[in-house]
């Protein structure tokens, strides 16, 4: 080839050549991504092609070389320059690769668009977000999407529904098939920290149309969780005062919240951990005095412990089938209650080095927010009988009137403490809110990216936020200012309804994900020792959390359909519990026909299992590992790094 290899027209010419080529494997430091290693290679970026290119300066190397070990490449291109080239490769002194190189392993524009398999487009891991979150950033976020009014409030309706037996049995259930959706989600966000996480996952590892349908009814419930919580906090300050217009207290929190969006991440991440901080102590507190309350210990005295399980009992119901429909109806309240923990993949693009903030972030989060539930819901049925009166009395069913914590409270003759728990259930709504606004625009911007809506929406501005898809998501939630109308719960109700089961077709979508991406793994010969991080539930896990998942949904379709209480079936409380079902099905057949797609899934072949990669120097990330299991001697070590 003719030409000045040091000027830019040069390389022009090269990628050109190469334009419909596989990507290459990254190379750090003479050592492949892979098994394989290349010494004396070393790295160009041309920005304006989102290209890299690598240079061999050994002669006589063979234009392909075959690399079947590795787990993301599938052929290896070398450039066959016989040049002494006076680029280095810089030394990333045993750090994580991702803090100072881009090391995306998708280096050609034209690769085959997410939307519909054929359409070529660059990946999702071009767009460029801010890495500004660290553990507690992306566990602050989690807590502050799922401790909401589903702890707060909701479960007192659950509590009704199904007793105290019933409240434990299910949410320890749900915790377990949690479990599995976390860790499984873990190991994709670790190998794909791409922004929104498994809405990329989704549709590359199984299906583009089920991807699309999945995706929409996520973002919907996001959508309509934004002025679902305004509307909540408006309802929230009637417990001291009712005479003031809702819509104006909705003015106060939708600009608050509005002014923290627009900030940068760094700062949205400090304010959403002082509001989850101000969530978890409350929570600490409430146990503690939850404690000493059922111990007899309040100004009422008399001992408590397990009074209300025997009287009025521990199910409601009079038959084994009712209890057991009761119980039914409570396992679909755990599951929408745990809502927001899949967070910590949302985030993966804008967190500090994903092979360890991820997994160690996920799983605290998970027993943080799971030993939060269980402990507080054992406490509420210790001290709060499921036939209590003011668990009906909710003007909504965000009223923070209904809220077990406060009937708790007042049943222990505490004054003050209810005014100020209920402060507490405000700050939890606003968070709920404010993190809603934060998953809403991040999902917009990946499903822009991928072709699902308008490419005006994958903007980021070059403070790293998604300012389109941030304002989209703030216009949405001006119909919280509905708030002063008499029709606001009936609007809500239906709105919700649109997206009622995406929290359990969400995480039935990762579970299959999982399981796609390791059946994949396997038939392309690769080895599990390439993953940053592995699930520690495994394939039988996320089989497991499917399981599970699926027979909420069969639950779920039976209590909307013969509520509790009902006489028969009720096409009106079916379509409030079930109308989300049959709009997913649209949006998959429709994506289907729309774009001509006769496969089910994608083929275990053809799945992309390089593009977006997280690269690392495997030499470097073996040694951390090494050394990290060295500091592992105790017990208490190993059981710490297995759990948290």
């Amino acid at each position: 080839m003719v030409g000045n290899p040091f000027k830019k027209a040069y390389w022009e010419d090269v990628i050109d050549g190469f334009h419909a080529a596989d990507t290459p494997v990254g190379v750090v430091n003479g050592t492949s991504t892979g098994s394989n290693t290349v010494e004396n290679e070393s790295t160009i970026s041309l920005k304006d092609h989102h290209t890299h290119v690598y240079i061999n300066n050994s002669e006589n190397k063979s234009e392909y070389e075959k690399s079947e070990s590795n787990m993301f490449t599938r052929e290896k291109k070398e450039i066959n320059l016989n040049n002494n080239s006076s680029y280095n490769s810089s030394s990333n002194d045993g750090r994580d690769v991702d803090d100072d190189y881009d090391y995306n392993t998708n280096n050609f524009s034209n690769e085959k668009q997410l939307r519909d398999g054929s359409v070529e487009q660059e990946h999702i891991s071009k767009v460029k977000m801010n890495k500004d979150l660290d553990i507690r950033h992306l566990l602050t976020l989690a807590v502050g999407g799922s401790i909401g009014t589903g702890l707060f409030v909701n479960s007192g309706g659950a509590l009704n529904s199904g007793g105290p037996a019933s409240l434990v049995i299910a949410w320890v259930i749900i915790s377990t098939c949690l479990f599995t959706v976390i860790n499984s989600l873990g190991e994709l966000a670790a190998a794909f920290p791409v922004v929104g996480g498994f809405n990329v996952y989704i549709t590359r590892f199984v299906d583009p149309s089920f991807g699309f349908s999945i995706n929409l009814n996520y973002l919907a419930q996001w959508l309509v969780l934004l002025p679902l919580e305004l509307v909540a906090a408006s309802i929230t300050i009637r417990y001291w005062n009712d005479r003031i217009n809702s819509d104006a207290w909705v003015a106060i929190f939708y600009s608050a919240i509005a002014f923290v969006n627009m900030l940068d991440v760094k700062s949205f991440g400090e304010a959403e951990f002082i509001l989850s901080m101000i969530k978890i102590l409350a929570i600490i507190g409430f146990t503690i005095l939850g404690i000493v309350l059922s111990c007899g210990g309040g100004p009422r005295g008399g001992y408590i412990g397990g009074k209300y399980w025997h009287n009025p009992g521990a199910f409601v119901g009079d038959t084994a089938g009712t209890q057991f429909k009761g119980l039914c109806s409570v396992f679909v309240t755990a599951a929408f209650s745990y809502s927001g923990i899949e967070m910590t993949a949302v985030s993966a693009a804008e967190s500090l080095n994903p092979r360890k903030t991820i997994p160690k972030a996920a799983k605290r989060t998970f027993w943080l927010i799971t030993a939060s539930y269980v402990t507080i819901l054992t406490l509420i049925g210790c001290l709060v009988p499921y036939n209590d009166p003011r668990l009906l009395n909710g003007t909504s069913s965000v009223d923070a009137a209904a809220s077990p914590l406060v009937i708790a409270i007042e049943n222990g003759g505490i004054k003050g403490l209810p005014s100020l728990m209920n402060a507490i259930i405000l700050i939890a709504i606003i968070s709920v809110a404010n993190s809603a606004v934060y998953a809403c625009s991040r999902c917009m911007v990946s499903m822009a990216h991928i072709g699902n809506l308008p490419k005006i929406l994958s903007k980021i501005d070059k403070r790293g936020r998604p300012i389109n898809a941030t304002l989209a998501t703030l216009f949405f939630g001006l119909l919280s200012f509905i708030a002063a109308s008499d029709k606001q719960e009936e609007v809500f109700t239906w709105l919700s309804a649109l997206s009622g089961l995406s929290t359990i077709f969400c995480w039935m979508a990762i579970n299959i994900s999982h399981i796609r991406f390791r059946q994949a793994m396997e038939h392309q010969n690769i080895s599990l020792k390439e993953l940053p991080y592995i699930s520690q539930t495994g394939v039988i896990g996320s089989y497991y959390g499917l399981a599970v998942l699926f027979l909420v949904l069969i639950a779920s379709f039976w209590t909307s359909l013969f509520p509790l209480g009902g006489n028969g079936a009720d096409a009106e409380s079916f379509f409030e519990g079930y109308l989300s079902l049959p709009i997913l099905i649209v949006c998959y057949v429709g994506h289907k026909l729309y774009f001509k797609r006769k496969q089910i899934l994608v083929s275990l072949d053809e799945m992309d299992l390089h593009s977006d990669r997280k690269q690392v120097d495997l030499a470097v990330l073996r040694e951390e590992l090494r050394i990290e299991a060295e500091n592992r001697k105790t017990f208490l070590a190993r059981f710490l790094h297995v759990w948290c």
